[in-house]
């Protein structure tokens, strides 16, 4: 039976990169998951996103919906999405029964450095910029609220991308061994 793994964290802390690492790294090991990159749904979704917290429910349910029927038809699941709110998590894991949480952690002060220096195909530029001007933000004009606890924790302050991916790459393999 296939799992739903959920990278979520502030952005700019390292979800992506850390993701695609841990599916390169799956890959090694004969497991292949297909990665859902938020940033790249929403532009079908809301092509012209406001960011609300109507917006933002209506994103993150499709989100959980897709993982869960990826997951019915035998397909394992990468999810790389902030989901601010716990409940967006707490929805896809009640309509998954395999899926488990990896919370990328890093400081605001980090993410916000990051950001602005990241090359990311698909996530919006200047995030933080923005929030000086008021855009709902994440960590800055809106919420972040951390998992509650999240099956695996990847700390990008003590940790390289590299050595962040093994963990959870090791810790998934662990969890949803055959």
């Amino acid at each position: 039976m296939a799992w739903v793994v959920w990278f979520t964290g502030l952005p700019g802390c390292g979800k992506t990169t850390i993701a695609k690492l841990v599916r390169e790294k799956l890959l090694l090991q004969g497991i292949n998951a297909k990665i859902l990159q938020l940033d790249e749904i929403r532009r079908v979704v809301t092509p012209d996103p406001k960011y609300t917290d109507e917006e933002r429910d209506l994103v993150y349910a499709s989100l959980a919906y897709m993982a869960k029927i990826l997951s019915e038809e035998g397909i394992n699941v990468i999810v790389d999405a902030t989901a601010n709110r716990r409940r967006y998590r707490d929805l896809a894991r009640s309509l998954v029964p395999r899926f488990a949480e990896v919370y990328i952690k890093a400081p605001l002060e980090v993410c916000m450095t990051r950001e602005a220096e990241r090359r990311a195909q698909f996530s919006p530029k200047g995030i933080y910029k923005k929030a000086v001007h008021g855009a709902a933000v994440p960590g800055v004009g809106v919420s972040y609220e951390e998992p509650a606890a999240p099956e695996i924790e990847v700390d990008t302050i003590s940790m390289t991308a590299d050595q962040g991916a093994s963990l959870a790459a090791e810790r998934i393999m662990e969890l949803f061994e055959e």
